[in-house]
């Protein structure tokens, strides 16, 4: 099956966009670390459960008169794409695009806010602007954790590293009653660039495909190459 072109991404990104309110649904970075969770799950999660959450984070029905097939048929892709990878423990891309210029001003203007009162940290070259990047990914990794729970049963020895290079992405507040996890997070040097970032989060899916779909022989994933694919156009958030 053909991987999505840069054109189809733009079309699922706009058919989400399209999705009713009050129903939320993901974005594509969100979908992608969505069905990268999904994949690492002892058991293969039916596309008839997990559909649903992609149009709505809490899994709402969608309204009648509202046509979802091309949308299902180009998230379906993208999953049968990943799962390729992930079985074969090969490196994947994921869809983590660098903020534009507006969103990482507003970012910077954010962050500046929140942190006048507080130390600065040193963060080497990612930054704010590099973790509001790969947040959206990690929440949707987060939200299929959350939602299909299978994984998060195994040997918590085996998924605190994987873990840890995910959630450190997220705000301390959001990890409640997991000190070993914070512990491990702690411990872990900040990624010197949205580059490395991008790898932490490749490196941790396949880690955690080792708990929850062990391979009889595991052979060592190649280092993933810098993404080549641009940033989708602006949109709201």
């Amino acid at each position: 099956m053909p991987r999505l072109s840069e054109r189809e991404l733009d079309e699922l990104q706009t058919l989400l966009d399209a999705v009713p309110a009050p129903l939320e649904a993901l974005d594509v970075s969100m979908l992608d670390g969505f069905l990268c969770g999904l994949l690492v799950q002892p058991r293969a999660v039916p596309p008839a459960r997990w559909l649903p959450h992609v149009t709505d984070a809490d899994g709402r029905r969608l309204p009648p008169n509202f046509d979802a097939s091309r949308l299902h048929t180009l998230a379906l892709r993208r999953h049968a794409e990943l799962n390729d990878a992930i079985a074969r423990r090969q490196w994947f891309d994921p869809w983590v695009f660098e903020l534009s210029d507006e969103e990482d001003a507003a970012a910077d203007a954010h962050h500046q806010h929140d942190d006048a009162d507080e130390e600065d940290e040193d963060e080497g070259d990612f930054g704010d602007a590099g973790t509001d990047a790969v947040y959206p990914w990690v929440a949707g990794f987060a939200t299929a954790l959350e939602v299909f729970p299978e994984l998060m049963r195994a040997d918590a020895d085996k998924l605190t590293e994987p873990l840890a290079l995910l959630y450190r992405h997220l705000a301390p507040d959001d990890l409640e009653d997991a000190d070993e996890l914070l512990a491990e997070i702690d411990s872990l040097e900040p990624p010197a660039d949205l580059t490395e970032a991008v790898e932490g989060l490749v490196r941790a899916t396949l880690l955690l495909a080792d708990v929850g779909r062990p391979l009889a022989s595991p052979t060592a994933p190649s280092r993933p190459t810098r993404s080549t694919r641009p940033p989708p156009r602006p949109r709201n958030r």
